[in-house]
């Protein structure tokens, strides 16, 4: 039976981190309080003017494949969840491959999932190895959200960071994805969405992003804790096996309802939300790293990551790390 395991993990902010504060100071029509009342946020990273998704999600892939022990070349399946790519085509993770000098001609290509982008792409990519057409996939979430957000709409341009985070999954005989839901409601795509495209070189429609934050906390509360525990189920696993849940980061409050309804206390739940705002595709994997780096995740830990996203998109996966 070939299964599909994390063998490593990296991630990449850009730049300093920029604070509720210096955000008034730009102008922005908001607080401090407010901002961390609502959401848990304290800071967030921009990337500079013109900075791609592609060139985050590169940092963040080497530090991944270090971690795994293997060179780029080994790697010969890329999936990069993105909303923000570098182009309308080709695909970011073509440019990723490029950037790290893999020649063996191995598959790479998008997916567009938002939120819940990074966990699709695990599902994708594990479906891939467990099937043994590949043997070693990188799967990367990276944003430059900076790039669609309205500077004078303090409701969501508070919100979002910019970043990459990336693991490599690679073929296993122990078990390391043990299960996966995916799902999606595409009845409720106004609720968080661009209205906007490019057609005929000019831009048509709304090219910033839109929410209606009220409805996306509500439905999101409901689905994350309902996919949350479908994963366990798949699993066939006790949840008081589940050691850490790392979940999307866009509001402190959504995850803490997340994390009771596994009854799991915050000690065991990954949370950045604070310092690096909502990185979108990017916010899951950027968690895992960081909480990989500093210790707390460790091989042999069980793990459940869950996101959603715009359509709306979400999804959870149940990982023997």
């Amino acid at each position: 039976m070939i299964y599909a395991k994390i063998a490593g993990t990296g991630s990449y902010l850009p730049g300093e981190p920029v604070t509720n504060d210096d955000l008034v100071r730009r102008g922005v029509d908001t607080s401090d309080e407010w901002i961390r009342s609502r959401t848990g946020i304290c800071a967030r990273h921009f990337a500079p003017s013109g900075s791609k998704s592609s060139e985050l999600a590169l940092f963040a892939a080497r530090r991944a494949i270090e971690a795994a022990g293997c060179a780029a070349d080994d790697i010969d399946l890329i999936i990069v969840a993105t909303s923000t790519p570098d182009f309308i085509f080709p695909s970011t993770a073509t440019l990723v491959q490029a950037g790290l000098g893999i020649q063996n001609n191995g598959a790479a290509f998008d997916v567009q999932a938002v939120c819940c982008g990074f966990v699709y792409a695990l599902a994708t990519a594990e479906k891939f190895i467990r099937s043994g057409s590949h043997r070693r996939a990188l799967v990367i979430g990276a944003e430059v959200f900076s790039s669609i957000l309205d500077w004078s709409d303090r409701g969501t341009c508070v919100l979002f960071g910019d970043g990459a985070g990336a693991v490599v999954l690679e073929a296993s005989d122990k078990p390391g994805i043990r299960a996966v839901a995916l799902h999606a409601d595409g009845r409720h795509h106004r609720e968080l969405w661009v209205p906007g495209t490019v057609a005929g070189g000019q831009v048509m429609g709304d090219p910033f992003l839109r929410m209606q934050g009220q409805a996306v906390f509500k439905f999101a509360v409901k689905v994350l804790d309902e996919v949350a525990q479908e994963v366990v189920s798949l699993a066939n696993v006790p949840q008081e096996s589940i050691d850490w849940l790392v979940p999307h980061q866009a509001n402190i409050r959504i995850i803490q309802s997340s994390a009771k309804r596994l009854g799991l206390p915050m000690e065991k739940v990954v949370t950045t939300v604070g310092f690096h705002g909502n990185t979108s595709a990017a916010s899951i994997p950027l968690a895992l790293d960081c909480a990989v780096r500093d210790g707390r995740i460790r091989a042999g830990q069980r793990l459940v990551l869950e996101g959603i996203g715009g359509g709306f998109a979400w999804g959870a996966a149940l990982v023997d790390f």
